[in-house]
């Protein structure tokens, strides 16, 4: 027989945080000494916390005549604390309750004093509840945590959503705001879902914030200001892929600036857009391309999470190591909504993955192909074939996916779309069908339309 009293425990030492009684701390909750004072007790405390059993033992902190510990922190709020000190003694902390500048806040304390469960908890609800104000607040927050491994889950959140938007990012004044250690990290990612010239036309407009009394007009700059812009850019060179950009785009853009460039760069870019043959073996040797993710139906994160699907892998794929690339040939909306735009532009393109959004809701679904669509009327049979299914389609991670068992994995009919069996399959009026058969049964409407669909080359990328 088992008694449990522990939730009587509870109870007391949070009674005990509420009376004080015996308390030889006081925390300082404030800027001003005159500021509200909480009262806490050194035995829990270090109980509780390695960084407040270090900084007892080490005899860091203020003592006072009669016996009693002085704690100073400025700038963090008495409620801020109190939710601090109630997770230290009885375990509980209830964020619903705090506003998300405050929620921050206790997310700076509790990474300060290396309270790891509650930093995993904090992350979690952020991104889980307060996507928009990461969002508005994410050059902030990946500059105060940039050398904090113990944030890293919302450091990545933050890193990625720029990636998802980087077109809007680089066209906003919130890119002034990044410093250059963390836009260095930026450019150096390879899924940067924009083009390289949007990336250096607004390298050039951060630049010249730097230094306002310089014209953005290069013609207008003298050796001194050229000497200047120089040494800002000069780091970042290296991380632009010049050879991405088309030849239109770097000889109005690019060229102008050539006195802030090596000028062995400029004339290496030059050739490799005249000479064929050095743009093939460029192109050979070369680093990773950017991949842009160019979908309006899911972000780039969700592409890693459709490659794990398609190696069969529990986990998921991290964005910047994908081990391919996905080249939108075909969307609806934009090449045609019939089976023959469909076969026009996907016909022996070799692996495919097909995204459709169903109308009047966020659900989306698709299919992978291993193989390529053609016209010959057959079908054709494949285990690496898969169907899938998503409520959210922002939240792939809870998506129904089956793969093929049976001899008619894909249809290939000139008068069909992307066929996947019955089991999902776009027939020539453009309406579409989700009947179990060759595939297990997703979950999909039986007949449905779509407000659009897109199909996408899925090349491995060499290692």
């Amino acid at each position: 027989m088992t008694l449990d009293c522990s939730q009587d425990v509870i109870n007391d030492l949070e009674n005990l945080l509420e009376t004080n009684e015996g308390y030889d701390v006081i925390i300082y909750a404030g800027e001003n000494e005159c500021d509200t004072e909480i009262l806490a007790h050194s035995l829990i405390l270090r109980t509780r916390s390695q960084y407040f059993r270090t900084a007892f033992f080490k005899e860091t902190w203020i003592m006072t005549n009669d016996g009693k510990y002085i704690f100073k922190k400025p700038n963090y709020l008495y409620i801020i604390r109190l939710s601090f000190l109630r997770f230290i003694y009885c375990g509980k902390v209830d964020l619903t309750k705090l506003s998300e500048p405050d929620i921050m806040d206790l997310l700076i304390i509790v990474s300060e004093f290396q309270i790891q469960i509650l930093i995993r908890f904090i992350q979690e609800y952020l991104i889980k509840n307060h996507g928009e104000f990461i969002r508005q607040n994410r050059v902030r927050i990946l500059d105060y945590f940039n050398q904090d491994e113990s944030i890293i889950d919302l450091w990545n959140y933050c890193f990625d959503s720029i990636c998802d938007e980087a077109e809007v990012f680089f066209k906003s004044d919130k890119l002034f705001d990044v410093k250059e250690d963390l836009l260095e990290l930026l450019l150096n990612r390879n899924d940067l879902s924009t083009n390289e010239i949007i990336i250096w036309e607004n390298l050039i407009k951060w630049c010249l914030a730097k230094q306002p009394t310089i014209s953005n007009d290069v013609e207008k700059w003298d050796r001194n200001e050229i000497a200047i812009m120089e040494n800002i850019i000069q780091r970042f060179i290296p991380l632009i892929r010049f050879y991405e950009m088309s030849s239109d785009d770097f000889l109005s853009k690019v060229y102008p600036y050539r006195e802030i460039l090596p000028k062995d760069l400029i004339n290496n870019v030059l050739v490799f857009h005249m000479d064929l043959n050095v743009k093939f073996m460029k192109s050979k040797q070369s680093k990773i391309t950017r991949c842009a993710y160019d979908s309006i139906l899911i972000k780039p994160r969700h592409f890693a999470i459709i490659a794990s699907w398609i190696e069969r892998k529990n986990n998921f794929y991290n964005v910047r190591n994908l081990p391919y690339c996905f080249n939108l040939l075909y969307r609806s909306s934009k090449h045609g909504y019939t089976t023959a735009a469909f076969h026009e532009h996907c016909d022996n393109r070799g692996a495919t993955i097909v995204i459709a959004k169903i109308i009047n809701s966020e659900q989306i679904v698709g299919g992978y192909n291993p193989l390529s669509w053609d016209s010959n009327k057959s079908w054709n049979f494949t285990v690496d074939s898969f169907i899938f299914s998503s409520k959210d389609r922002d939240k792939l991670q809870n998506t129904v996916v089956s793969y093929s068992y049976d001899d008619h994995s894909i249809y290939c009919d000139p008068l069909y779309g992307p066929a996947f069996g019955s089991d999902l399959c776009c027939s020539s009026n453009g309406a579409w069908r989700s009947k179990a058969r060759f595939y297990h049964k997703i979950d999909a409407p039986l007949d449905f339309e779509v407000v659009d669909y897109e199909v996408f080359q899925v090349i491995k990328k060499s290692n």
